[in-house]
């Protein structure tokens, strides 16, 4: 009898310490993705956020066998983690040391003087020119991604739109992120393509995090320096404050070109955008590839060749603007 319950205890105890062993062995094998996106919600760097492009990224991610909770663990560092500026939420994950770091927007350059060791997937502006890359084929570094950048011509060519829709169109409004338009890529690109198109710039910058007060006063500024229509600059600040940005600007009675087609379905008059569910797909791919030992100097960068443009048809009878019907077939999406 007692050898017995001895057997039994034996197996028992046997049967706990396994999945106890599988358990604390999933664990150690769990790789770390951090994400910085300091634009955004942490609630929204997701599988069930509200955003579609994140949705994608994590079923893309599942899809490849990169499963939250099971073999990789996420580490989310957005606006609520954004407590003291964009450079040290950056120098906290640099610090936490994670397999692989996605970085949304324009902090990149931090990282740059952070870390030449850690990989980190990017989704930005012209990585060349951000020194992050030696070139799109081969960035050479610890960083690779996806650019929406098709380069210098893009912002001529929203302009053009702009142009099509508004003649008269004399001073150029632009709305964007601070950092981003000190940065290599975006303020020089823009003054360039404004300067080619004889257009004067009345610029209004924001901050990460900027509340609605201090987006009215963005636009409010805009008006008053005499811009008779707005381009608000891409990035994930603009992204998340469109449908007010969108609202803002109807209130103010100022025609604008947005990069994302849901800031058109928001009620702002047109857009030239690029498809986003694909790049994130496309980001999930690298993760994969650089959790799975590849060196993301090797993973070419990709970029954007595809551009829609949407119409918001209400939005301009409001504005008391006539479409031009070549602008109309040319629409990939219009919103009546």
């Amino acid at each position: 009898m007692h050898m017995r319950r001895r057997a039994f205890l034996s197996v028992v105890c046997g049967a706990v310490a396994w999945p106890l062993a599988a358990a604390a062995q999933q664990s150690i094998n769990k790789k770390r993705l951090a994400i910085f996106s300091p634009s955004e919600p942490s609630a929204d760097l997701h599988e069930h956020s509200k955003t579609k492009a994140w949705r994608a990224l994590f079923a893309e991610l599942g899809r490849l066998g990169q499963i939250e909770g099971q073999n990789l663990k996420v580490e989310r560092y957005g606006r609520e983690q954004n407590t003291s500026g964009p450079e040290d939420l950056a120098t906290e994950i640099v610090r936490s040391n994670p397999d692989v770091i996605y970085v949304v927007g324009p902090g990149l350059l931090f990282f740059k003087k952070l870390t030449s060791r850690i990989p980190i997937v990017v989704i930005t502006g012209d990585p060349v020119k951000q020194g992050i890359a030696e070139s799109l084929a081969h960035p050479g570094g610890n960083f690779t991604g996806v650019t929406p950048d098709a380069g210098p011509s893009i912002y001529g060519k929203r302009i053009a739109l702009l142009r099509e829709i508004i003649p008269t169109m004399s001073k150029l409004g632009c709305l964007g992120l601070r950092m981003q338009w000190h940065g290599p890529v975006t303020g020089p690109t823009i003054r360039a393509a404004a300067e080619t198109a004889g257009l004067p710039l009345a610029v209004s910058l924001l901050e990460i995090g900027t509340g609605e007060v201090g987006y009215r006063a963005a636009v409010e500024s805009i008006s008053r320096d005499g811009a008779n229509a707005v381009m608000v600059v891409d990035s994930p600040e603009t992204f998340q404050n469109g449908t007010l940005i969108a609202k803002l600007l109807g209130d103010a009675k100022l025609p604008a070109i947005f990069t994302f087609t849901e800031s058109v379905e928001a009620g702002g008059l047109m857009a030239y955008s690029f498809e986003f569910i694909d790049l994130y797909k496309r980001v999930a791919n690298n993760i994969d590839a650089i959790l799975r030992g590849a060196k993301p100097g090797d993973i070419p960068i990709y970029q954007v060749t595809k551009f829609e443009l949407s119409l918001n048809l209400k939005t301009a009878k409001q504005l008391g603007l006539s479409v031009p019907p070549g602008l109309l077939v040319s629409a990939d999406k219009v919103i009546e």
